[in-house]
């Protein structure tokens, strides 16, 4: 079978900012996906760079008192450390502003005007008149238009609203906090709506997307014309020139994935490698991985990219949810918006990763991070099981070495060995949480063999035998290949439990290739036995949480977060306290319809009712029959969709309700409905008939 060719890609960390443990959520999945891949014996490269151009950089660096090429050499050897603590391994991770990028940018520019794709319009635009320049998006905030979710930027907010900075309500300046000035500029957009077509294929049959994203994608932006896409900035700005438009710079989110193609540039350029090969050959995969914050770059305006310019569209783009922190946004003030490096000075990245690993399951969720959980998982799973096999084992090898034939197992090495399809379709599919839960199943049965065995016992029988001069040599001999066969039976479960994790735990992978004196080089290494050879000095391969060192990184976190409060990276200043952890989810999955005047409220004649009948419909699949009194003897008749919700209706008898009383009557196949009872949730069995608080009467007007 021919090696797979696969590209991969995490979204590039904005410049701006230190890593943290949020980011990671990203990286390590990606990371482990990778390492799967590679364990596999697939040519697996893995891309990334730093996203350095924009206002944001030229107001940091000027604060700093450097240029801003200095400031983004800092942070890329910040960046480049953190990741590497974290044994997060790039094949290559470049810049955004590296000649490879700008060549791409400017070829990409060409093929998207040849496609007639570029369009120019005069736009009125914020203007800081404090800082003199105009303001990027991510340095204007407001209420959001949609959901009405205050200090939101200038072109999405969290609901997952995309809009224009000039459809923000209040706007004003993140950086001054000045109120803004419109001023008009020449801006240059592309009209994405000429692929409409293309897109709506594409995001419907070509199994790039998860289903609910491509569902989303299908609801929120596909039924509708496409907002042409604005891809330029005036002057002042840090960036790339437009060629035909000198005094327009290409905007961050132009250039920003492009990045990833210059990345790959500057590794082919290294290694003596073809970009084609990588970006226009068909047989390469291409995999994105991103948070759900970025959906609609990736899956609307970057295909539409790389379909113009004749680049490989995406096999996969693998979204993600965000991290929470015991079960809330991370928080400053609660020492849980962690940095890396603040993480790396008091525990073991291995932590992390495993933890990460455990809870991905492939999907859109959010990853929460409790680090109490953390601390028993990791304890109970990770020492507990897999490495006391070791630990248990390995002082005794290095006595008798390992044995020359494997001895009998009852089955387990085997039993472990057949799983390694199934182990392998979990991790490709990102369901991290799977695999590893098989793999501790081999982890307790191989653990239950050795209790079962006993080595110390065995080892105190060998030693007592050893010390009889009456002991023959038969039952000397007989002894120890006990316990060696005991102990060459332990390791060999160990070390396949390893190779199947090696993917998530690479320094565990290391540590085992040097006390057994075996490389780990293949995925089929699961399949094969170590025999004859000699193990070296057992050392800790990892030690339990030390709870001290959780304090510690929280208590570090706090005061670090109180003495620089006003430096706050983007992610942390997008982030509005609530202490309920309501999901913005639902909003996401239904926006709030366009504003109506009071007017046009008004004509709604909301009141009181009480349900005095409820019954099935029975020829109906979703529907309930109800007769609602508004007082005295008006009654009306309706016909709700609620029956999966209220499967036993005559509960419902007797409850106050929100009733629209002047809405047209329907007839329908069972009856005229007259009127609707008003329900919140999205549909089915998750339906909640809403009620008045007590004192509410039938007849009531609700306003």
């Amino acid at each position: 079978m021919s090696r797979r060719k696969i590209l991969v890609t995490s979204a590039l960390p904005y410049a701006n900012g230190d890593i943290h443990i949020g980011h990671l959520v990203e990286y390590i999945q990606s990371d482990v996906w990778v390492r799967f891949q590679k364990l596999r014996g697939e040519d697996c490269r893995y891309f990334c760079a730093d996203d350095t151009h924009g206002a944001a950089i030229t107001i940091s660096a000027k604060k700093k008192g450097i240029s801003e090429e200095e400031f983004i050499a800092d942070v890329w050897k910040s960046h480049t450390e953190d990741f590497r603590g974290f044994d997060v391994c790039f094949d290559n991770y470049g810049s955004t502003n590296s000649p490879q990028t700008k060549k791409i940018c400017e070829e990409i520019w060409e093929k998207l005007k040849k496609a007639d794709l570029i369009v120019q319009r005069e736009i009125e635009q914020f203007y800081d008149p404090v800082e003199k320049r105009f303001l990027a998006d991510r340095f204007i905030k407001g209420t959001c238009p949609k959901c009405g979710r205050k200090e939101q930027y200038g072109d999405s907010c969290e609901c997952g609203a995309v809009y224009s900075p000039l459809d923000l309500i209040e706007p004003h300046s993140a950086i001054s906090g000045a109120k803004l000035e419109l001023r008009k500029a020449n801006h240059l957009f592309v009209d994405i709506e000429k692929a409409h077509d293309f897109l709506s294929e594409w995001v419907s049959s070509s199994d790039a997307l998860q289903p609910e994203i491509a569902n989303y994608l299908k609801a929120q932006f596909l039924s509708d014309a496409l907002r042409p896409w604005d891809v330029s900035r005036p002057a002042p700005y840090f960036g790339f020139k437009i060629p035909d438009s000198p005094d327009n710079y290409w905007y961050v989110w132009y250039d920003a994935p492009i990045g990833y193609i210059g990345s790959t540039a500057q590794w082919c350029e290294q290694n003596n490698e073809n970009l084609d090969d990588w970006w226009r050959d068909p047989n390469t995969e291409i995999h994105h991985f991103i948070g759900k914050d970025i959906t609609y770059f990736h899956t609307l305006f970057w295909p539409t990219t790389l379909k113009t310019a004749g680049f490989n569209l995406p096999k996969k783009v693998h979204i993600h949810g965000f991290l929470t922190v015991d079960g809330e946004k991370m928080s400053k003030s609660k020492g849980t918006f962690i940095l890396a490096r603040t993480y790396l000075k008091h525990l073991d990245p291995s932590y992390l990763r495993y933890f990460f690993s455990s809870k991905t399951s492939g999907h859109v969720d959010d990853l929460d991070l409790n680090l109490e959980e953390m601390e028993t998982k990791v304890n109970a799973d990770v020492v507990g099981v897999i490495v006391n096999l070791a630990s248990r084992t390995a002082k005794f090898a290095t006595m008798t070495g390992l044995a020359e034939t494997y001895p009998d197992d009852g089955g387990l090495f085997e039993q472990a060995a057949a799983l390694s399809d199934e182990i392998a379709a979990a991790y490709e599919v990102c369901d991290f949480a799977k695999a590893i839960k098989l793999i501790l199943e081999c982890g307790y049965r191989a653990n239950q063999y050795v209790a079962n065995n006993e080595p110390w016992n065995l080892k105190k029988e060998w030693a007592r035998l050893e010390a009889d001069e009456s002991a023959s040599p038969e039952a000397r001999l007989s002894a120890r290949t006990k316990l060696q066969n005991v102990v060459t039976v332990s390791l060999n479960l160990f070390r396949q439990i390893v190779v199947y994790l090696a993917p998530v735990l690479p320094d565990l992978a290391r540590k085992t290739e040097q006390l057994l004196n075996t490389p780990i080089k293949n995925w089929d290494d699961v399949k094969s036995k170590i025999l004859g050879t000699v193990v070296n000095e057992y050392s800790y391969m990892m030690t339990r949480v030390p709870k001290e060192g959780i304090l510690a990184m929280l208590e570090e976190s706090k005061e670090a977060n109180t003495v620089n409060s006003t430096a706050t990276t983007e992610e942390e200043q997008s982030v509005e306290t609530n202490k309920w952890n309501d999901t913005a989810q639902n909003l996401i999955d239904e926006p709030i319809a366009e504003t109506i005047t009071i007017d046009d409220f008004a004509k709604v004649d909301l009141r009181i009712g009480r349900i005095i009948e409820a019954e099935q419909v029975k020829e109906a699949r979703k529907l309930l029959r109800l007769r609602i009194s508004l007082g005295g003897a008006e009654t009306r008749q309706v016909f709700a969709g609620i029956k999966a919700a209220y499967p036993e209706p005559e509960k419902l008898i007797g409850r106050l309700v929100a009733f629209v009383a002047n809405l047209q009557p329907r007839q329908m196949k069972f009856g005229l409905s007259e009127g609707m009872i008003v329900a919140a949730g999205p549909g089915g069995p998750d339906v909640f008939v809403l009620s008045p608080d007590e004192g509410a009467q039938p007849g009531m007007r609700l306003h």
